[in-house]
């Protein structure tokens, strides 16, 4: 009875402390959990021990409530995550129509019906379905990898061209966002080449390896840019209901489901690919489907992934939540499956009902103060994150890193693009030769 009562308990603070990290823009949950990590580490050097029931569904709750919270950032200040495509999007296009709140919600429902779909759909049949569906495909993960990193570059369509005379100006201005795209992939494939085999991070924090990369690609490319920015927010309406029903939240829980289990399952596929793949196989029109169905796959990928690792008889590690549990905790049996799937289920309910308050709170901020404030502030605290974890040596990966994140920003390409970092390695690595890449670029 106590450990479940410390369980609760620790699900309720986690998702609480969710909603502080999920509203500064660009701060990624992996972050701050790379430091109760070494929390938890520190503790163990002066002979304190911290329970499995308390770190477990702590940490398991911080990330359910991040991937249903930070929507109120992705939507209302413009700066998200790699995953969070749809702000670029027809959620930018309800903010810039005062319907901020009402986009923000709608995701919200989403990410609801991601969590029915853990808990009810998805976690009944993973310990029996999970473990074959594994054994089938493990021979063949390289080159699944391989169409789908050719189908990101491929369906990245000219979007230029339109205008000046016909000749090599024209050619040039229409392959201007699509060869900074593909300039984007390969160049951060390389920097992961170079992480993956002679990082300069301590061995201490080998855990933490590719977060200082990750921030510079994705955060700090967008608070520069909201910081920056002349666009001004117009003032956002407090809807009393949504202009949704059955059809529409079916149809985004589909497609949602089907780009974030995708996503989850598959390695070092994530939820911005599995939303890109899964929008063009239903080809969803309705505005409303599309946001709803970032939500759904926004969860399932983010804890679906770490999920993974309890289904009893899966051995899978899929993101980086659940590599740094696995260096606190090995899962044993179906009591700590039973546990994760409690945790998400308690944290998803309360996310969703602290998400409206919330919103109201980011909506108010944003009109009392500039967002660019907002956008400086969260910019300050994640590179004394960087810091604080990897140390100069992370600041200068960084720095790096955002160096080639602002190519796509400038040059309208895609930002999928800078998964490269991981993408091509890793596919290479998984056919067999990444070494012989790495040998010829003198990492080994």
């Amino acid at each position: 009875m106590t450990s479940a009562l410390l369980a609760l308990f620790a699900t309720v603070v986690g998702t609480v402390l969710s909603c502080v990290l999920s509203c500064l823009p660009g701060l990624h949950v992996y972050n701050v959990m790379g430091l109760l990590v070494l929390l938890i580490y520190w503790l163990a050097d002066l002979g304190i021990t911290m329970p499995a029931e308390v770190y477990l569904p702590f940490m398991s709750s911080m990330i359910v409530g991040w991937s249903i919270l930070n929507t109120i950032p992705s939507m209302l200040l413009g700066a998200p995550d790699e995953s969070a495509i749809f702000t670029v999007l027809p959620g930018q296009k309800y903010l810039m129509m005062g319907r901020g709140y009402e986009g923000t919600m709608m995701t919200g429902v989403g990410s609801l019906a991601g969590i029915f779909i853990l808990v009810f759909i998805v976690g009944p049949l993973a310990p029996k379905l999970l473990p074959v569906v594994q054994a089938v495909l493990r021979g063949h993960m390289h080159w699944v990898l391989w169409v789908i990193i050719t189908y990101i570059l491929l369906s990245e369509w000219p979007k230029g061209g339109n205008s000046g005379p016909a000749g090599w100006r024209k050619f040039g201005d229409a392959w201007r966002s699509l060869a900074a795209g593909l300039f984007t992939f390969f160049i951060s494939g390389i920097m992961g080449f170079i992480l993956l085999n002679r990082s300069p991070i301590s061995t201490e924090m080998a855990f933490q390896n590719i977060m200082p990369a990750f921030v510079g690609l994705f955060a700090i490319p967008w608070c520069l840019l909201n910081i920056i920015s002349g666009a001004e927010v117009p003032p956002q309406h407090i809807a009393d209901s949504m202009d949704v029903d059955g059809s529409v939240i079916l149809r985004s829980s589909a497609a949602g489901g089907l780009g974030g289990g995708f996503a989850a399952f598959f390695p070092v596929i994530t939820g911005g690919i599995g939303g890109l793949l899964a929008g063009h196989a239903t080809a969803q029109r309705d505005e409303r489907v599309f946001i709803m169905s970032q939500g759904v796959s926004k969860v399932l990928y983010y804890t679906g992934a770490f999920m993974l690792m309890f289904v009893p008889g899966l051995g899978v590690t899929r993101g980086g939540g659940a590599w740094m549990i696995k260096s606190l905790h090995t899962p044993v049996g179906y009591g700590d499956y039973y546990l994760i799937m409690a945790t998400i289920a308690i944290a998803g309910a309360v996310s969703y009902l602290i998400m409206s308050p919330l919103t109201r709170g980011v909506i108010w901020l944003i009109g009392r103060y500039n967002y660019r404030y907002v956008s400086a502030v969260a910019l300050a605290i994640i590179v004394l994150l960087v810091y604080l974890v990897t140390s100069w040596a992370g600041l200068f990966i960084m720095a790096v890193g955002t160096g080639i994140g602002l190519i796509p920003v400038l040059f309208a390409s895609r930002r999928l693009n800078c998964l490269g970092i991981l993408l091509l390695p890793i596919a290479c690595n998984m056919s067999g030769f990444g070494h012989k890449i790495a040998d010829l670029l003198g990492l080994i």
